[in-house]
């Protein structure tokens, strides 16, 4: 994922924080200069990341060190704060009077009408009706590629491939679109300095009247970024941003912090090239996952996307319980699966990023789920409740009975006995081990880090 060097060099730094046997300025120079290496390194502007690291110096000086943390503790802390800062504050999108209408704007190419699509598959998923028009006239494409998003998720998309004038598609179709609690508007593709579409952008935003207005923007597009944010925002008053191809091998910097410096908030990211790998930005969830730290509010939000409210708080129990077994793997990892990659989902857990979990306890592929069921069906009340008394024997019964290779039935319960270590981190005192993970790696939870809590 976008950032992943930034967060490896970041980790590392808090590993040296942690395994040091005092800190000093000697040390805290040291750690500067890995900060600054990696943020550079990740298209951060230069001006930008000596202003973060002389605060972080300045603050591990002079403030004394509140009695409850130790001296690394506070200043992992302050690196945990003056990176959240950095990036923003947390912006809560609210969908407030209805039709509530949401214009995207952006440059060519950065990823605008799949972003309509992934948004409104977001605010479908959450109860809202919601319908997408194309006013996109320039690009041919753009109105088959829109229709085919919509008709892929359910959502209705409102078009017109005789119409050249897009304020004149708009208005014919106000009246039905009126009828919806949320519409998403995709714009034409421009350049933030090309008059000509940016008097049409004007118009269009004039006639809209948008409640929010979001500049797309793709994570590659580095330090040129805030001088096309700062030209939008001017141009038709964009009220957020998107930023889009945050999976891809982009350094992503640029596009982070430029928004943050010309007051233009990150609302939303896209993670993935699936319709639902899109999250509302959290800087501090955003800092948690690149320190290793977690990110329970987007873990959170997946679960609520992917299963019911009443199926979560099941899986959180079992989980805390510590008693595991084929039925709980299963249902486990179905469960996971639906909420996107495990490798993903795991990023978002505290403590976890840490165990440098083998990756094979990762990649469980549709394939190997849908072997492991015909497995299950052909195992017996005891062995799916008692599976460590699966023998040989057992195995190859399993095997003949399911149809499928004595090779993955061993797969099947070497998955189950890795997933029952993580699963033993949990039992009994849940919050109190994952906390002792934490103090391993040396960041205590304390002022305005994460807490730690499942």
């Amino acid at each position: 994922m976008v950032l992943n060097k930034l967060g490896e060099s970041l980790k590392n730094t808090l590993q040296k924080i942690a395994k040091s046997i005092f800190v000093d300025e000697k040390l805290l120079n040291e750690l500067i200069k890995d900060i600054q290496r990696a943020l550079l390194e990740s298209d951060v502007n230069v001006h930008l990341v000596f202003e973060l690291t002389k605060r972080i110096k300045e603050k591990a000086l002079k403030e004394d060190t509140p009695g409850v943390l130790s001296k690394k503790e506070y200043l992992i802390n302050i690196v945990y704060d003056e990176l959240v800062k950095f990036l923003g504050e947390d912006s809560k999108f609210v969908i407030k009077a209805k039709p509530f209408r949401i214009m995207l704007v952006g440059l060519f190419g950065n990823g605008k009408t799949t972003t309509a699509g992934k948004l409104a598959n977001y605010f479908s998923k959450r109860g809202s009706t919601v319908a997408m028009i194309g006013l996109d006239v320039h690009r041919p494409a753009a109105i088959d590629q829109i229709k085919q998003l919509g008709d892929s998720i359910n959502i209705p998309v409102f078009i017109d491939k005789t119409e050249k004038n897009p304020v004149n598609i708009w208005k014919n179709n106000q009246k039905e679109l009126d009828k919806f609690d949320i519409v998403i508007v995709d714009t034409a593709g421009r350049d933030a300095l090309s008059k000509d579409l940016i008097e049409e952008i004007e118009t269009l935003n004039a006639e809209i009247k948008p409640a929010e207005t979001l500049l797309v923007m793709s994570a590659d597009i580095g330090q040129a970024a805030q001088k096309q944010a700062e030209q939008f925002h001017k141009s038709c008053n964009v009220t957020g941003v998107v930023i889009t191809k945050m999976d891809g091998t982009a350094k992503g910097g640029g596009a982070l912090t430029a928004c943050s410096a010309c007051n233009v908030p990150v609302i939303f990211i896209g993670t993935g090239e699936k319709v639902g790998d899109i999250e509302q930005f959290n800087p501090k969830g955003f800092v948690g996952r690149l320190l290793g730290m977690g990110d329970i509010t987007a873990l959170l939000d997946k679960a609520k996307e992917a299963i019911s409210e009443e199926d979560a708080e099941d899986l959180g129990k079992r989980l805390l319980k510590g008693d595991f077994n084929l039925i709980d793997l299963y249902e486990q990892m179905i469960a996971m699966k639906k909420m996107g990659p495990l490798n993903k989902v795991v990023d978002m857990i505290p403590g976890f990023s840490q165990l440098k979990l083998p990756k094979e306890a990762l990649q469980v592929q549709e394939g190997k789920l849908e072997k492991w069921k015909y497995a299950m069906n052909s195992c017996t009340k005891e062995e799916l409740e008692e599976p460590d008394n699966i023998d040989r024997a057992r195995i190859e019964r399993i095997s003949k009975g399911s149809g499928i290779s004595i090779k993955d039935v061993h797969e099947l319960i070497k998955q189950y006995k890795q997933s029952k270590k993580l699963v033993k981190m949990f039992k009994g005192k849940g919050e109190g081990d994952i906390g002792k993970m934490m103090k391993k790696f040396g960041g205590a939870a304390g002022g305005g880090m994460p807490k730690l809590k499942f």
